[in-house]
């Protein structure tokens, strides 16, 4: 592999290359940089990253001596103690905020939402009759406020949740809470 750049205008080119990667990069302002939970943030795309929070909350109930087994069906991820959960992912955006999307209207208990800062972890476990009063049909995603298909949470400061959702989590441990709060379910 060459490794030596020896054509002036190439040179050039490198130079102007590295001027401008500072206005797309804050060299030691990444939030990320030292996280666990870097590999996530920074090399996998959407779909692998939902993927990935999936296993994330899987593993975690498991470990948390939680029933837990695939959905039987794709209108739901898993079915945590008889619950059929829905799991949505979302790291931490710049302004501070998480973002679950893709929230439908489909067969599924709860919903949990698994949201990754740098160092720290965030959890909602919330009903499906509470997201169709605050979320379903009242968030769209794709076509404002009027969509039906698809919905989402947008802008959830994990400081300060809207007021409807502080009953289902805020932390793992509250998420956990209202999981076990549930009691067995039947699927």
């Amino acid at each position: 592999m060459r490794t030596n750049i020896t054509d002036p205008d190439v040179q050039l080119l490198v130079s102007i290359s590295g001027a401008l990667q500072l206005d797309y990069e804050n060299p030691g302002t990444d939030p990320w940089e030292g996280s666990p939970f870097q590999w996530i943030v920074h090399t996998r795309s959407s779909r692998r990253k939902g993927a990935i929070g999936e296993r994330l909350v899987a593993g975690w109930a498991a470990a948390k001596d939680l029933d837990v087994v695939r959905s039987p069906n794709s209108e739901a991820d898993r079915v945590i103690d008889g619950h059929l959960v829905e799991i949505k992912f979302s790291t931490l955006w710049e302004n501070g905020t998480y973002t679950f999307q893709q929230i439908r209207e489909q067969t599924y208990d709860v919903l949990f939402c698994l949201g990754i800062s740098p160092f720290d972890a965030h959890a909602w476990v919330i009903p499906k009759a509470v997201l169709r009063e605050h979320v379903i049909g009242m968030t769209g995603q794709h076509t404002g406020a009027a969509g039906q298909e698809t919905a989402w949470m947008k802008d959830v400061d994990p400081s300060n949740p809207p007021s409807w959702l502080r009953p289902y989590g805020g932390t793992l441990r509250e998420a956990f809470s209202v999981l076990v709060g549930m009691g067995r379910g039947k699927s």
